[in-house]
This record gives C-alpha cells, structure tokens and sequence, in this order.
C-alpha cells in the first residue's frame, strides 16, 4: 500500500538530498572546503640606523659652514658595513654632534652656530625617533647657552643633555622632560683661566697646526661611567673640569679639586673610560698625545701616568688629533688624526697604558668623528673635506682594522649616532 507524502515531507528530503550531494557524503564536511589556519605573522627583522650631522651651509663665520644638508640617515649593512640612504632630516643647521638615549626614543643634536637669539647662542634640538624606519620628528628648540657648541651628551641618569659651548666658554646642562622634549638651562658654567701658548712644548717634529688659546674653549663634556661626575676637556685653557651634578637641582658643583692643568698649549679635545671607569684617556688635540690617567670614582681624582703620541716616531709635519674610542672588548684604543689623516690602534695594557701597535691611512681627508657600529665589527670615520664617509672592519681579537673600500658621500660630515631597531 503506498503512503501519501505532505507537501513539508518532500521539501525536508529534497533538501537534505541536496546537501548530500553538495558534499559527497550526507553529513560530511568537503576536506577540500576547510578554510586554511592563517600563517603566522612574519617575526620582526633587525635592523642598524647610522644617523650621520655635519656642517651645512649656516654656520659661524670662520668655520663651522659647509656642504652638507642635515640629519642624514642610512640603513647599515651588517655584513658589508655598507650604509645605503634612508632619508635626510634638513630642518636643522650645522648638527656637528648626535646622541641617542639609552631606550633610543630620543635624539638630541646641536647646531653649531651662533646666531640661534640675540644673546649671539647656539641651539639643542630634541627628536622623537620613529622605531621602524629612524625618521626623525622635532619636538623643540632651545638655547644651548653659548655660542657655537661643540659637543653634547646625555648624563648617565638620563635626566639631563649637557653642553660644551666652544666659543661661548662655558657648559650647560638642560633638563630632558617626560616627552623628551628639553628644558630651560638649569645650569650655566663660565670657565676663567690664564692664557696658554697656541701650541705645546711636545709637538711632533714640524707641526704648525695651532688650537686657539683665546680664552675658554670647552671641547666636550661627559660624565663618568657611573653618574657621580662631569668632566669636560677646556681646550683653550688646557684643563680638565671635575664637578659633581645634583640630580634634583640639576646643579654642578665643583669637586674637591675642580680641575687638572694639562701640558700648556695642548688642547685636551675627548677623553674615554675604560669599563671600570678607574682609567680616563685623555686626548690632546695640538700635540696629538693621549694621556692616560688614574681616575678615583669615589673623589674625581686624576693622578696621570702615561703620555703617548698618536703619531709613530717618524712622522714629521702637522697634525691635529680629533677622536678617541676605546673598544667593547676594552682591550683597544682607537684616534683620529687630522691633516696627517691616520688612525692610531693603540694595545690597552693590564695596567691600563697603551702602546701603539699600529697606524692607517684614512683613505679621506680630514677624518674627525670616529664611531663603533653596535656590534663593533666596523669602524667608521667621518672625513670633514672629503665629503665622505669611510669604514673600517674590526679584528676583534688583535684590534688590527682593515679599509672595506666603502665611501658613502655626506657633505661636510662630523659626528655619528647608531641604533639597533626591529620592523
């Protein structure tokens, strides 16, 4: 006997034979169907920033103007050392010197010029620093209290830039706020001291390269590796400044003996620590010597031990000594030598005194600034008349360091600040 179908029987089987026949299988998922798992996000790729100031077109009768156009910005390669261009922040006039903070948010660079106010100052400019592709973005513009700086740093706390203004004789110290943006001078140091001669007694045979001894002439200023102390290099009154600096007030305040005369006419430029910060190496710029020195970290002490020239025994004529670096390995020291364009290697004994080991040509004119990359398999140099930038690899074990053949054209360039950062 057959059995009527309704009308909603039939609708309820025909689509349920539809769907079977969708997927083969009456109640199966089509494998071939399955939406795929996503691929995981690509893991983020490291990356080295070579930030590279110099001398633009404005910049102080006299010196301090020249060809280049700002903030230039590269990207390194770190097999090769190769730095191939990202971008130029133009914005700024003469950044002669750069410096990143320690979690690398920040730049700050001055201006060497002297016409920043009508009190005739230079100028500091805080960056904000784009993580992923190291452009910069202005966050302001203050007074560097003096004119025509020459060098900057940021103190150990991270709560302060200080400032050594070459012509305007003293140095500064401005307050870094929670945006990174910098303050109002909190402090200003005027350096007083007897004329010295225009060049040492212990100048290499036939230099006629002079420093200026005018009067004060503060060349850098940095404090000691662990916070306690500032020290800056007056090159025109040949001293070394100790203070202390009140992290609170931002205050110096000179220490028990407020600075060390060095050789009349010298010029103290740079100076490094070793990683115990107990040995200070000291660069002089007009009788190209580094004097290396015991630094008690508890008083500011300076007690001086050794003298060394930067240039071998036979090299006759003039000379201007420029950079010191010591290297990560703190078994090496590294300086520029400028018009005799070489770079000295210099062995770090256990003692902490150096002997020179080696001495290479430049291959440009006029290297200033010299710079580690972060991993410290490359030495770069910055060649003020060469228009160019130089690099060196670094045998880390001898310290020996061997031209890569690399030129990298910047106008002008005098100082370098590198970062690590991920995209």
């Amino acid at each position: 006997m057959s059995h009527p179908v309704s009308r909603r029987s039939f609708a309820v089987g025909l689509v349920a034979g539809v769907a079977a026949a969708g997927t083969g299988v009456a109640g199966a998922a089509d494998p071939e169907k399955t939406v795929p798992t996503p691929p995981p996000p690509p893991k983020p790729v490291s990356r080295t920033i070579c930030f590279v100031g110099g001398y633009t077109k404005h910049g102080p009768p006299g010196g301090g103007a020249g060809n280049g156009q700002g903030i230039s910005v590269f990207d390194m390669d770190r097999d090769t050392g190769v730095l191939t261009p990202i971008t130029t922040f133009t914005d700024i006039a003469s950044p002669s010197f750069l410096a990143i903070s320690k979690d690398q948010r920040f730049l700050y660079a001055l201006s060497e010029i002297d016409d920043f106010n009508k009190d005739g100052d230079g100028s500091v400019t805080a960056f904000a620093i784009d993580p992923k592709t190291g452009s910069l973005r202005k966050l302001n513009v203050v007074s560097s209290k003096g004119a025509v700086p020459a060098h900057l740093s940021i103190h150990h706390s991270g709560r302060y830039v200080l400032v050594a203004n070459y012509v305007g004789g003293c140095v500064a110290v401005l307050p870094i706020r929670s945006d990174g943006s910098l303050g109002e001078a909190s402090d200003v140091v005027h350096n007083t001291g007897p004329r010295q001669p225009e060049r040492a007694s212990d100048n290499p045979q036939g230099n006629f390269a002079v420093s200026d001894h005018s009067g004060s002439h503060p060349h850098m200023i940095h404090s000691d590796p662990s916070g306690k102390f500032v020290l800056s290099d007056d090159a025109g009154l040949d001293r070394v400044y100790v203070w202390t600096l009140n992290i609170d007030t931002g205050k110096l305040i000179p220490a028990k003996t407020p600075y060390y005369d060095m050789e009349p006419g010298s010029a103290p430029r740079h100076f490094q620590f070793n990683h115990s910060g107990r040995i200070l190496y000291n660069l002089c710029e007009q009788d190209s010597k580094v004097v290396v020195s015991n630094f008690d970290p508890a008083t500011g002490a300076i007690d001086d031990i050794q003298t060394v020239s930067t240039v071998t025994s036979h090299f006759r004529g003039s000379t201007l000594a420029a950079e010191i670096l010591i290297s990560a390995s703190g078994k090496f020291v590294y300086v520029s030598n400028r018009l005799g364009d070489s770079l000295a290697v210099f062995a770090i004994g256990t003692d902490g005194t150096l002997t020179l080991q080696d001495e290479v040509w430049m291959h440009a004119d006029y290297g200033r600034a010299l710079m580690f990359d972060p991993s410290g398999a490359f030495l770069f140099c910055a060649n003020q008349r060469s228009d160019a930038v130089t690099s060196f690899k670094v045998d880390k074990k001898t310290g020996e360091i061997a031209f890569t053949n690399n030129f990298t054209p910047v106008g002008s360039p005098t100082t370098f600040a590198f970062m690590n950062t991920q995209v």
